[in-house]
């Protein structure tokens, strides 16, 4: 699959679990341009796992920032509704996520995560005598993450590897660096953050800032 950023991002509902128990259809998509907000999109392997539950208490310690940014936060991951909603009643003390107020996808049927191209799949191969599509891995989704602008289009993406849990603070960074192009018209150097210098998108914008910050 080739990148998303800037290409919008698939249309399509997903069955959804939130945590008072409800099952509903979720369209990312959506979801930004019919609220007018940007949507941090995180995708975690699987249910009742190990590094999974750190992510998502994470990003609920997190809620508040990415609220105060105009951004809706969503799960995802292939288990269905009920195991979702099995792991949003299982208390901290026993590797549950109660307290998650976000809604989580249900991506049971693989129907999203296969146009995004995450899946855990490293070979298929085809089975003559049952006429069926045999894989090999998992069949389930990298730690992937996509931040979605108010129009839909998508202006980060990112994929780590199962092992490999994410920082929650480089998202609002993200975020708050996006916000400040769309507001400003300025470009952010590395390893910006809100409050430091931006750029104009321009050579002398670039030759000011290195002789400002790199001499």
């Amino acid at each position: 699959m080739a990148t998303l950023v800037g290409k919008k991002f698939p249309d399509l509902n997903v069955d959804t679990m939130n945590e008072m128990g409800d099952t509903f259809k979720l369209n990312v998509l959506e979801e930004a341009v019919k609220n007018k907000k940007k949507v941090l999109l995180f995708w975690y392997p699987k249910d009742f796992t190990f590094v999974c539950p750190t992510e998502l208490h994470a990003f609920q310690a997190a809620l508040g920032e990415f609220e105060k940014r105009n951004t809706i936060v969503i799960g995802a991951s292939c288990d269905t509704p009920e195991v979702h909603f099995a792991w949003l009643s299982t208390s901290k003390d026993n590797g549950g996520i109660e307290g998650v107020t976000y809604p989580i996808l249900a991506d049971s049927n693989r129907n999203l995560s296969s146009i995004l191209g995450i899946l855990d799949i490293t070979n298929e191969t085809f089975d003559e005598v049952s006429q069926t599509i045999q894989v090999e891995g998992d069949n389930v989704t990298y730690r992937a993450t996509y931040l979605i602008d108010e129009e839909g289009t998508v202006f980060h993406e990112g994929v780590n590897h199962m092992p490999v849990g994410r920082n929650v603070n480089e998202f609002l960074r993200l975020v708050d660096a996006y916000a400040h192009v769309q507001k400003n018209g300025e470009v952010c150097p590395a390893n910006w953050e809100e409050g430091k210098t931006a750029m104009a998108p321009n050579a002398k914008g670039t030759a000011e800032y290195l002789a400002a910050h790199l001499n």
